[in-house]
């Protein structure tokens, strides 16, 4: 297993030596150990003992780029991750870890490779133009179908959106068939969520709204950014790193891979980088 050990001095022959840093010696062997949770789409092991997900392929690709061809996963809980990393257990954490300041003290995170908002989904045409929750505030006359418990109850009571015009459903299934049949005019939940649900349902009476306005809850936009994460002394791999991704971005592959795991254009990251993201611009 790979120790990171960026910075420090090792006695070789009576001499202080400088030790490889975690990418230097993940370049010279060719290959780094991945810690990951198995939490679909982003990383997780097939019936085959494979690791997949969108962020373990954005890694592979990245580290395939800089002659880094091997990839060894350990699986772990979600919540070990950071301690594994910080205990050297692995030399870098892929599972799609949203960017938070709690995190940003422990581990050195790499530029955002996804972002996840809120969407919604009306029937095709959107014939009541609904681009936002304000939109669905502005006319009383709109039904939204929210899932009972979800997080996006009260993003729409904060956004405006009058408690008479909520209709609360138990489930995903149970929110589709509210708008299939009518008793709803729109449908909200996050991003991948609803468009895993979409492409599923394979209904062209319905349809996603693309250029949906992200709200603004207290103040801050209801989004989150996922990313690599590296071990606070090792910056020089997460500058290597976001250099890759950004390559990644300008070539059309990263979007391409964000596809192939359900993602979309609404969970480009575009030009944030992670201090945009921790700064709240």
């Amino acid at each position: 297993m790979l120790v990171g050990c960026g910075g420090n001095t090792k006695e070789q022959g009576g001499e202080n030596v400088k030790a490889e840093s975690t990418l230097e010696k993940a370049k010279s062997q060719g290959y780094i150990t991945v810690g990951f949770a198995n939490e679909a789409p982003y990383a997780y092991a097939t019936p085959d003992g494979k690791l997949t997900g969108e962020a373990v392929e954005v890694a592979r690709a990245i580290f395939n780029n800089m002659g880094i061809q091997e990839m060894n996963g350990v699986l772990t809980e979600f919540g070990s991750l950071i301690p594994g990393l910080k205990a050297n257990r692995f030399d870098v954490i892929t599972a799609g870890m949203y960017i938070t300041e709690p995190r940003s003290k422990e581990v050195e995170f790499a530029n955002p490779e996804y972002t996840i908002g809120e969407a919604i989904a009306v029937k095709a045409g959107n014939p009541l133009n609904l681009h936002s929750y304000q939109d669905i505030a502005a006319n009383s006359k709109v039904k939204i179908g929210v899932m009972a418990g979800a997080v996006e109850f009260d993003m729409v009571v904060k956004s405006g959106v009058a408690k008479e015009q909520i209709v609360t459903v138990p489930d995903q299934p149970s929110a589709l068939a509210a708008l299939q049949a009518g008793r709803v005019d729109v449908i909200t939940m996050s991003g991948p969520a609803l468009q895993t649900m979409l492409d599923n349902a394979k209904d062209s009476r319905v349809e996603r709204v693309m250029d949906f306005t992200q709200p603004i809850i207290d103040g801050k936009a209801a989004q989150s950014f996922g990313a690599a994460a590296f071990r606070k002394e090792d910056k020089d791999f997460a500058e290597a790193y976001n250099q890759e991704l950004e390559k990644l971005k300008q070539s059309g592959q990263l979007l391409e891979i964000l596809k192939e795991f359900g993602f979309t254009e609404q969970e480009f990251p575009g030009d944030m980088t992670v201090e945009k993201v921790l700064s709240g611009q």
